[in-house]
């Protein structure tokens, strides 16, 4: 088990880095991170690599027991390069291009950039490819993070045509798909498609949704180039992998896809970042885990876990004592194997001057430091339960494409897909139950329990792909704009909401309303009142059962939330943004239909079980700052353990 912390030695005199060392050994650490903006160190004038500063550290790391992963440096390009060939720097969406300065500018789709970038790369993996003390390797940083997934230069302008044409193969069959018949749009050439900058009213649908899906080729074609690079130099006995930055929902392009290649998935862990009063839900950080964990299906780990408080510009939140450490022990719950502290020195200079670290600007081994000790010590015999494989009967699905099409047309003022997935996963997770976040793509045959938020793209084969599931004794939770729209990003015709779903659900649905602003929309049902938010529907049941109605003048009685049995399985559909109370309502009937294990636990107690051969251990966290007490024990605020039942 590798546990440790994110150092940035050249940040500070050669004449500190054994003190450091000796510090991060104190700590109970044996892994250190290094290297990952540090290109000019390594090649300050164009051609002129020099890697002997890293042989230093990786000689004192050698010295004093710990192992290294070393970060490539494509991030954070030197500013030579940036002079040389200004056409590497991205655009925004008004033309403006981005300055040196910052990190990440750099355009996916600049050959000039990935002829330098993978130059370096290459170079330094080969360098240390025998190098026993490198274990990792971590490609780039924080890929997409920040906006830098998103670049509007001619580069990417004149890529994009050429990406259409090989999906298309004909303007006529782009025509069609896109229905460029409307607003007189229809291009004679695919040299004549805009990028979706700004215009008056909006672009074409499918326009926008194609130019999501390019941007995510754009990523993942740069990460592909660079990985097979990587691969070929390293060593043996290294492994690959690169940092998930958090937002991932929000971001421009598929995860799943980027990370195919890779021996492992990493996290950036940041329960709470710059301006939050208070940290982000339980559930919402626990979902994180489990859509990290769903990457490639297996445990990951963690290269940046939160200990001190942290922003750019205005400082959020500090972590209470012990809240740090119980949210590494929700990591490790949810399958994390391996953890790295963020950042073992905070930095007194430069743009991350109040990303506080383990160790601070006054130099003290204090609280936190303490605090980081505990979690290594107390962990560690443990590793057996954290590198067991986490068994799940819930699948929570997602597409990007889906998320994509939503951002393009948000429907309503108050939608957030990221609100959306955690409303249907919230459910379970209360009860504390196992559940795995993945790409609708996946087969999810084996799962009981299938919570199929906003999926509003929805094409034949995957209507045929829920349907034998529910058949064949599986339960969907669908929400609303379920089947709306097809791959091409349009309104199926002809066919009744919820479209190609409709049978399944044992609905019709009449007529929507977007819900703007604080409007909510009461509904009533035989397990009490209720409200939606967002978005209503009005549905009638065909062969479904209704669970509640909406309570208005004009759509008094009309279905809200309905049940329906098809074939050996069972359909719930939620025709809105619902309260927790049904979703957990309905959540506890599925649990115990299905016989899937759960605990109810006082709220703000989560118990998350892993069982090890005969063996059952219980990951308990207090997530509030209050005593809460729970089968025969007292928890302390932000207190967290594990228990051998």
């Amino acid at each position: 088990m590798y546990v440790g912390v994110d150092y940035y030695p050249e940040h500070w005199p050669e004449s500190m880095m054994e003190e450091d060392m000796k510090g991060i050994v104190g700590l109970g650490a044996n892994l250190i991170r290094i290297g990952e903006f540090a290109w000019h160190k390594m090649e300050s004038h164009e051609g002129n690599f020099d890697f002997s500063y890293f042989d230093k550290v990786i000689a004192k790391a050698k010295a004093n027991g710990l192992k290294v992963m070393f970060g490539t440096p494509t991030a954070t390009f030197p500013a030579w390069l940036a002079k040389k060939h200004p056409s590497i720097l991205s655009q925004d969406e008004l033309g403006h291009v981005r300055a040196f300065g910052g990190r990440r500018q750099y355009c996916f789709n600049s050959l000039v950039y990935r002829e330098y970038s993978y130059r370096i790369t290459t170079k330094l993996v080969n360098h240390y490819a025998n190098e026993e003390t490198i274990i990792a390797w971590q490609f780039d940083n924080e890929l997409g993070h920040e906006g830098s997934d998103m670049c509007y230069c001619s580069q990417c302008h004149e890529r994009f045509q050429h990406y259409l044409e090989r999906t298309y193969e004909t303007i006529e069959q782009l025509n069609e798909r896109y229905g460029t018949i409307f607003w007189g749009q229809t291009y004679n050439d695919f040299s004549e498609i805009p990028m979706p900058t700004p215009t008056v009213t909006t672009h074409n649908p499918t326009l926008k949704l194609d130019w999501a899906r390019f941007r995510s080729f754009s990523v993942n074609d740069y990460t592909d180039y660079m990985l097979a690079g990587i691969t070929a130099e390293k060593g043996e006995h290294q492994l690959l992998t690169t940092n998930v930055s958090g937002g991932f929902f929000d971001k421009w392009f598929d995860h799943e896809r980027n990370v195919r290649s890779l021996d492992f998935v990493s996290y950036d862990n940041y329960p709470v970042w710059g301006g939050l009063q208070k940290p982000i839900p339980p559930a919402a950080i626990a979902l994180t885990h489990d859509f990290n964990r769903g990457l490639l299906g297996k445990n990951y780990w963690i290269v940046e876990q939160l200990m001190g408080a942290q922003g750019h510009n205005i400082i959020g939140y500090l972590p209470r004592p012990n809240q740090a450490k119980m949210w590494s022990y929700q990591a490790f719950a949810h399958g994390c194997t391996d953890m790295l502290y963020f950042r073992w020195r905070g930095m007194t200079k430069g743009a991350e001057q109040f990303c506080f670290g383990v160790v601070d600007q006054d130099n003290v081994y204090g609280r936190k430091y303490k605090e980081v000790q505990t979690v290594f010590h107390d962990i560690k015999p443990y590793e057996h339960v954290l590198q067991s494989p986490i068994e799940a009967d819930i699948a929570v699905l997602y597409d990007y494409d889906n998320i994509w099409s939503w951002r393009g047309q948000q429907q309503s003022e108050n939608f957030d897909f990221n609100q959306e997935i955690l409303r249907g996963y919230e459910g379970f997770y209360q009860y504390n139950a196992h559940m795995d976040v993945i790409p609708v793509s996946r087969d999810f045959t084996a799962y009981k329990v299938l919570v199929v938020p906003v999926m509003q793209i929805i094409d034949e084969a995957l209507s045929e792909r829920f349907q034998h599931f529910v058949e064949n004794g599986g339960t969907i939770i669908f929400t609303f704009r379920a089947g709306l729209k097809d791959r091409d990003n349009n309104i199926h015709f002809g066919k009744s909401l919820p479209c190609l779903i409709s049978d399944l659900a044992g609905i019709e649905i009449d007529e929507t309303e977007s819900l703007l602003g604080d409007c909510t929309s009461p509904i009533t049902g035989t397990r009490g009142t209720s409200a939606l938010t967002v978005w209503r529907d009005m549905i009638t049941p065909k062969t479904a059962e209704v669970l509640y109605t909406h309570d208005d003048a004009f759509y008094k009685g009309k279905a809200a939330v309905t049940k329906n049995q098809f074939g050996k399985g069972t359909v719930y559909y939620l025709g809105g943004g619902v309260e927790k109370n049904i979703v957990m309502d309905i959540a506890k009937e599925v649990l115990v239909e299905k016989q899937i294990y759960h605990v109810e636990t006082p709220e703000g107690l989560e118990v998350y079980r892993r069982n090890v051969g005969n063996q059952t251990y219980d990951v308990v966290c207090n997530h509030t700052e209050e005593q809460i007490a729970f089968d025969g024990e007292t928890y302390a605020p932000y207190e967290s353990k594990i228990r051998e039942k």
